[in-house]
């Protein structure tokens, strides 16, 4: 018996439909999205089965808010619009990894870098690729420039450049992001 209050429960998502709505008056809206008014409870549930649909609570705020629809397609619907959201949410919350390369960077610690922004990207995430001057070697931005544009042609089958490379202060950066 609690299995199949459990279940049942778990079934409706917390919306209540046709007999399980309780409010004595409410606001019907017609399959079309039509207001039809305010109804008695047996009006509505009556309307519903007439027309070989459910009554649906939409809103129990101030006035009751019920909805004539097929609960299969509302069910549909309202889980389509949670995994879009979700999936906006999910790439906005994409994260932004940094790699400092130096002008003298050697030949294996490059490839290392690389091979982890590699990675990151294919997991789809953004990367900066940033180039620090020390000293003197301000002097000679095409040096930086050249680094991080090698960087990323490496890249260029995973990725595309967001952001141009730009000079900031004492440091030259681009932004890659996964290809579409």
């Amino acid at each position: 018996m609690i299995l199949e209050v459990f279940t049942i429960a778990k079934q409706n998502d917390n919306v209540l439909i046709n007999e399980q709505i309780k409010f004595e008056e409410m606001m019907v809206i017609g399959p079309n999205g039509e207001k039809l008014g305010i109804k008695k409870r047996q009006d509505a549930l009556t309307l519903a089965n007439y027309a070989g649909l459910d009554l649906v609570l939409m809103s129990s705020n101030g006035v009751p808010v019920c909805k004539v629809i097929d609960y299969n397609k509302f069910k549909y619907e309202k889980l389509k619009k949670e995994k879009e959201a979700k999936k906006r949410q999910r790439e906005q919350n994409l994260e932004l990894k940094e790699y400092r390369l130096s002008v003298t960077i050697d030949v294996h610690d490059f490839e290392t870098k690389l091979k982890n922004a590699r990675n990151y990207i294919e997991k789809g995430h953004k990367v900066k690729v940033s180039v620090r001057f020390k000293g003197r070697q301000i002097a000679h931005p095409e040096l930086g420039r050249d680094v991080i544009v090698k960087f990323a042609d490496k890249l260029n089958d995973v990725a595309d450049v967001v952001e141009v490379p730009r000079l900031e202060g004492r440091t030259i950066s681009l932004v890659v992001a996964p290809k579409k």
